[in-house]
């Protein structure tokens, strides 16, 4: 693999490496996310470690085992473990427990609502915690490969082998599937909620227009996408899985049907992760090689963040304002940079 050498693009490339300030973790990270103004880093295994603006490091056991998924709202951060067990935890360090799995199943998804609910998944069963604390829950024919709440209403997406399951757990209707072949992991609702896409296991991404399902094939990856990020105002769909930023249109009544993906921050390693700003049309990137580029939607100006020569970066994360970017590579090398 070749090094990346910002001489080589002097020109183009500035570097903000000497305004990141410095975290050292101390343990193998899975995930970068905000609670309130403190970063958390999600450890593979029992910890999450907040770190404050000035780098203080203060770690909080959440599992009695490997971490599986984690996602955080931004006031709390809710995670499944191999311990069979669900809990949140809050910009104060406090862990509460949500629910433990009858047989100690693995609790390998989660997702959350803005209304305070949550949904997670055991094996093919999903299951459902309303803000008013009702519980219930949904089999589908396979293994849960990914939740996601809709962005309006109370409906749930429920990735699985050969298709989505819409399921509205407040209503009797039957739930609706969007069937394509093949086994569908990430799931993710345009946020004008009008656009559901998936990562594969192949390397593709699948979408569905959701007025007439729609579908939308989004191929030529060279990997599979395990990251996959919003642009403010949800006009385009930020994915890892290739040597470059692929950045799919989603600005138009027909999302990307029949349009090309822009490609940007091109390096010689591949695209691990990506974050895109809350507010303004600019992305974070960290590759496979430990790079951390920031990215300007626009024309593809890139910042360099982190030099290469590390572990692959393997979480990205923007606080709410958009003025603190936190990251961690696999290794728990990690850092913060103010804007």
């Amino acid at each position: 693999m070749t090094q990346f050498d910002p001489g080589e693009n002097s020109a183009s490339i500035a570097s903000v490496t000497d305004r990141v300030r410095p975290v050292r973790i101390g343990a193998p990270v899975i995930a970068a996310h905000f609670l309130g103004e403190n970063a958390a880093f999600v450890g593979a295994e029992e910890n999450v470690f907040l770190v404050s603006g000035q780098g203080e490091v203060t770690p909080a056991a959440v599992h009695g085992g490997g971490i599986l998924c984690a996602a955080s709202d931004g006031a709390r951060l809710v995670m499944g473990g191999d311990d069979g067990r669900l809990v949140s935890l809050d910009a104060k360090g406090e862990v509460t427990l949500l629910a433990t799995d009858a047989k100690r199943r693995w609790i390998d998804n989660v997702a959350l609502h803005p209304d305070g609910a949550f949904a997670w998944s055991v094996g093919k069963t999903a299951f459902v915690r309303s803000g008013r604390g009702e519980e219930k829950s949904f089999d589908v024919p396979s293994t849960v490969g990914g939740l996601a709440f809709a962005p309006k209403g109370l409906r749930l997406a429920i990735a699985h082998y050969n298709g989505v399951t819409l399921w509205f757990p407040n209503m009797v209707a039957t739930a609706e599937v969007l069937e394509w072949a093949g086994s569908h992991l990430a799931v993710t609702f345009s946020p004008d909620n009008k656009f559901l896409v998936t990562a594969m296991h192949e390397p593709a991404l699948h979408g569905w227009r959701l007025a007439d399902s729609r579908h939308m094939r989004m191929t030529g990856y060279p990997g599979r996408v395990r990251s996959m990020s919003w642009s403010a105002g949800g006009k385009a769909l930020a994915t890892s899985g290739a040597d470059t930023v692929i950045l799919w249109p989603f600005g138009s009544k027909d999302g990307p049907m029949g349009k090309e993906p822009a490609m940007l921050a091109p390096l010689q390693a591949r695209v691990s992760a990506v974050a895109c700003h809350p507010k303004q049309d600019i992305l974070a990137a960290g590759y496979s090689d430990g790079t951390i580029l920031m990215v300007r939607i626009a024309d593809g100006a890139e910042i360099l963040v982190r030099k290469n020569g590390g572990a692959q970066v393997a979480g990205l994360a923007w606080n709410s304002k958009g003025t603190l970017l936190a990251f961690a590579a696999e290794d728990g090398d990690a850092g913060l940079l103010e804007l």
